[in-house]
């Protein structure tokens, strides 16, 4: 199909978008290249086979994954290759769009060369996994058997569980996106295992939803609303975003810690080493020092060293002098 000039345009306008280091704005403009469709791929496709950072070739293989088109299955190809695992996993899910195509053939004989190759990073090797799982039972089921053995925990698990059990990427944003759009589920647990899958999938906002609407959830004085489970769905939501480098929820992270009194899930300090800023230090701090769990008041310690690291940030910088002189031995650890 030709692209008209103003087509063009509009298109070269969004993929230059895909670089940007604002969340938001590659976001909606993956979501607008999609609306595009095939006038977008010969731009997208090019573009995910060249020397770019690998933030944007995500951006690139997420677009192609939400315009469908067969012109995006070699690139995908090629993609699965990739170093940098997130680049690796994308790349996937436009390949897994093929698997019961006229290329089933190459696309089913990757994926399983890849969840097989134990060299792979876990994660690589459990999107292919589960790409294969939208397969018929019968068709995966020596594959299922080889991995049965497997040395890495996940994928045993998935191998093993009965069809109806295995989470597929596809079915996981489902949930994520029916949950941040029509309402959370009854059951934190499903909602904490698609966040886990397909949180790199889902859009920013749709994740920062879930955040806002589990923590209403955790507050309501409903009976038996099983807390510490909507606040392990809430903590796989912010990991989700951190994963990302969204600082969408930091916000929430921050008043957490300031309103908790007893340790979070470990999702809550991992996000924060991976996106907190110095607006959490003193939070993060004063937990430190009211803790009387060693185990939390350890990673409470590492994640603060984590975020004075990652922003350079030094003795001199005003929050660090007031942490220094209420709590100073978070500072000297």
């Amino acid at each position: 199909m030709a692209i008209r000039v103003s087509s063009s345009k509009q298109v070269d306008a969004l993929v230059a978008d895909l670089a940007s280091a604002d969340t938001v704005k590659r976001e909606a403009a993956i979501a607008r290249l999609t609306v595009l469709g095939s006038r977008a791929v010969e731009r997208i496709r090019t573009l995910s086979t060249s020397p770019v950072a690998s933030a944007t070739r995500i951006a690139l293989f997420r677009a192609l994954e939400g315009i469908a088109d067969p012109r995006a299955f070699e690139p995908a190809l090629q993609g699965i290759a990739d170093a940098d695992p997130g680049v690796a996993v994308a790349a996937i899910a436009v390949v897994r769009l093929f698997v019961r195509s006229a290329r089933a053939a190459t696309a089913v004989d990757r994926l399983t060369a890849v969840t097989l190759d134990r060299c792979r990073p876990d994660t690589v090797r459990l999107a292919a996994l589960r790409a294969l799982c939208d397969l018929d039972a019968a068709t995966i089921a020596p594959l299922l058997k080889s991995l049965s053995k497997d040395p890495n925990e996940a994928i045993r698990k998935v191998a093993a569980a009965p069809p109806a059990m295995r989470w597929t990427d596809g079915d996981a944003l489902e949930l994520v996106t029916r949950a941040a759009n029509e309402g959370l589920p009854d059951d934190p647990d499903s909602l904490r295992r698609a966040l886990a899958q397909a949180g790199g999938s889902a859009p920013l906002p749709d994740l920062l939803r879930i955040v806002e609407q589990v923590r209403d959830r955790e507050a309501s004085p409903s009976p038996g609303r099983r807390g510490d489970n909507w606040a392990a769905a809430r903590a796989s939501a912010h990991l989700a975003l951190a994963d990302r480098g969204s600082r969408l929820g930091v916000y929430d992270l921050r008043e957490s810690l300031e309103r908790s009194r007893a340790p979070l899930p470990v999702e809550f300090l991992t996000a924060l080493s991976l996106v907190g800023d110095a607006s959490c230090l003193e939070a993060i701090a004063k937990a430190h020092a009211e803790a009387r769990d060693a185990w939390w008041q350890d990673h409470l310690a590492r994640a603060f060293q984590a975020i004075v690291k990652r922003e350079k940030l030094t003795q001199r910088h005003a929050t660090m002098k007031r942490i220094a002189k209420r709590w100073p031995e978070v500072v000297g650890n």
